[in-house]
């Protein structure tokens, strides 16, 4: 009973890995949302915080301040291996957001703050599905605060750097494999710190180029709350109400973008990321209550994936652009640990959007990214359970920008 026991509730908490190792949400801009997501090589604006803060001093303005928003309508299909079930989420709707100030202090300083949402998630199977023990809901939340320093050399060269303050949570729901409405509710937060460090450069007068790193961030969860609804004859193994501790890594990244402005009114840039998620080898957790029988080291050994983008802007005049954009994002899940919270297959995806200016100081963005998870076999071995999964995703935005 006891072996049995630790089996199950390890397969409990390798569900929460979707805090480290779901998908990277990187609506951080709409200008750049309908560019590809492509944003290091740009100087647009104080939205350049999160992409690269290097180019946050070729902003053209002395005040600039952005916020904006995503709607993300998703959806995941599963059909079990060997059968004719299938099933598909409800996902309520994701709202990413962000939020950013900055402003010229003379020619060589500029300052800027940003607050924004790079990684999230809202997931909802339904109750009853077939991989019910794995997952039934979840909800994550990551909010990044981010004062920000940019030194612009002169008219080529800048670099700038960014501490960031990590504000998280996560809650999900999941199964257990007993009688009745069996089950877990696991709820917990955590804060920590990293840095955004960037680098701007401009050869000549057409073309710029753009380097960032985003450091790793390990959120340590202590005394999350583990609530669970058992049979009476199993509550003195588990504890009912329990705390748990964990670290979830966030990734590393390290994007390398150029663009181009080949005529007076078209611009073409390209961008390459590394996300490094093989810091996401292993989850481990301990409890405050049995802990000998709880505590444990699971395997995840995710592996770091590479993104190529490619965006295009024509400027019909100063007033108005459209933009659009493809990219296409390799998952990080290892095929022996793939676990249905976050879906996150090898995805397609193209983008649009526009920008209006109706005067010297107001801007509207507006921006339209679909994905395509590509149908794949996926399995995870500590259940076997495996089948077929597809995603797909809507995602509409707008942004503000104000300029002084």
């Amino acid at each position: 009973m006891r072996k049995f026991t630790f089996l199950l509730l390890s397969s409990v908490f390798l569900s929460m890995t979707v805090f480290a190792g779901g998908y990277q949400v990187r609506l951080q801009g709409n200008k750049q949302n309908g560019f590809g997501l492509v944003g290091t090589p740009l100087s647009v604006g104080s939205s350049a915080m999160f992409y690269n803060p290097g180019a946050l001093g070729f902003m053209e303005s002395k005040i600039d301040f952005e916020f904006g928003g995503s709607a993300i309508l998703s959806t995941a299909a599963f059909q079990k291996a060997g059968s004719n079930y299938q099933a598909e989420t409800d996902n309520p709707l994701g709202t990413p957001f962000y939020f950013y100030f900055a402003g010229k202090l003379g020619k060589l300083i500029t300052l800027g703050l940003g607050v924004y949402t790079p990684y999230g998630n809202s997931a909802k199977w339904e109750s009853d599905w077939a991989g019910k023990n794995l997952i039934q809901d979840i909800s994550l939340t990551a909010i990044y605060v981010q004062p920000t320093i940019a030194f612009n050399f002169n008219e080529k060269f800048g670099v700038g750097l960014g501490f960031v303050y990590t504000i998280g949570g996560v809650e999900l729901n999941k199964g257990l494999n007993y009688s009745g409405d069996a089950g877990v509710n696991l709820k917990g937060d955590a804060t920590s710190f990293g840095y955004n460090v960037g680098i701007f450069f401009r050869p000549v007068e057409n073309w710029s180029i753009g380097l960032n790193y985003r450091s790793e961030i390990i959120m340590s969860v202590e005394g999350g709350d583990a609530t669970f609804t058992v049979p009476s004859s199993l509550q003195g193994v588990i504890p009912t109400n329990n705390k748990f501790n964990a670290e979830l890594p966030l990734p590393a990244n390290l994007d390398l973008g150029v663009a181009v402005q080949i005529t007076e009114k078209f611009m073409l840039a390209v961008e390459f990321d590394w996300v490094f998620w093989s810091v996401y080898d292993t989850l481990s957790f301990t409890f405050e209550e049995a802990g000998d029988l709880l505590d444990s080291k699971n395997p995840r050994k995710y592996s770091n994936t590479f993104i190529p983008r490619l965006g295009m802007e024509y400027a019909f005049s100063e007033k108005f652009q459209i933009r659009g954009g493809a990219y296409y994002d390799t998952s990080p899940a290892n095929d022996r640990y793939f676990t249905p919270e976050t879906v996150t297959l090898n995805t397609f995806a193209y983008t649009l959007g526009l920008s209006w200016y109706p005067n010297e100081h107001f801007g509207l963005d507006l921006s339209f990214l679909q994905t395509f998870g590509l149908k794949s076999d996926k399995t995870y071995q500590p259940d076997n359970f495996g089948g077929t999964y597809q995603t797909s995703a809507i995602i509409p935005g707008l942004g503000l920008s104000f300029k002084f």
